[in-house]
């Protein structure tokens, strides 16, 4: 499913999950399916563009839409990964650069699916590089936003949802990102 995904455009993407039966055109219209591991599937709002991901790494990658005079989309990331939830926290935290003296990360602890989910919500200068684990200082994006969702599970393992991009962007993509991380299912 992932190599499916990833080298489609969305509107081609919709018409082929209806046609292969992967739900109804409700379904489609509502948004994408993916999968997380093979137990768990999550769906990405229909606004949500799928894309190919630009790092190996990376499982799926989609773009939600900009908010009005916003110059760039929002990026969601979808990966598989190792390491405690405290250290992927603050591997995130220094992505960016904040003017107090630490960068600080709201998270809250969510059970969905009978899993642990950790959202994270961080705000300030994001230090944008070409892929993960790129050294160097990345380009400073000014007040951007991330919010990240730790899904751990007990077969899958750990999954990483990551959607950043400009703050009103972000804020316009909260609900759906919330949606799709509620609506955890397993297969």
């Amino acid at each position: 499913m992932k190599s499916f995904i990833s080298m489609m455009s969305f509107p081609f993407l919709a018409s082929a999950l209806v046609v292969l039966g992967a739900g109804s055109q409700a379904a489609a219209a509502d948004g994408t399916p993916f999968n997380i591991g093979d137990k768990f599937v999550l769906v990405a709002p229909g606004n949500w563009e799928a894309k190919e991901p630009r790092s190996r790494i990376v499982e799926y990658e989609f773009e939600t839409p900009k908010a009005e005079g916003d110059e760039f989309p929002g990026r969601v990331t979808v990966m598989g990964a190792g390491g405690g939830v405290e250290a992927n926290i603050d591997r995130w935290k220094g992505q960016f650069k904040s003017d107090d003296a630490e960068v600080k990360a709201d998270v809250k602890e969510l059970k969905v699916a009978d899993q642990a989910v950790h959202v994270v919500n961080i705000k300030g200068v994001y230090l944008d590089k070409p892929g993960p684990f790129v050294p160097g200082p990345g380009t400073e994006r000014p007040n951007y936003r991330m919010l990240g969702a730790i899904i751990t599970t007990k077969e899958a393992g750990q999954y990483f949802v990551k959607l950043y991009g400009p703050e009103k962007t972000i804020a316009a993509a909260e609900p759906g990102f919330m949606k799709m991380v509620e609506g955890l299912k397993a297969k």
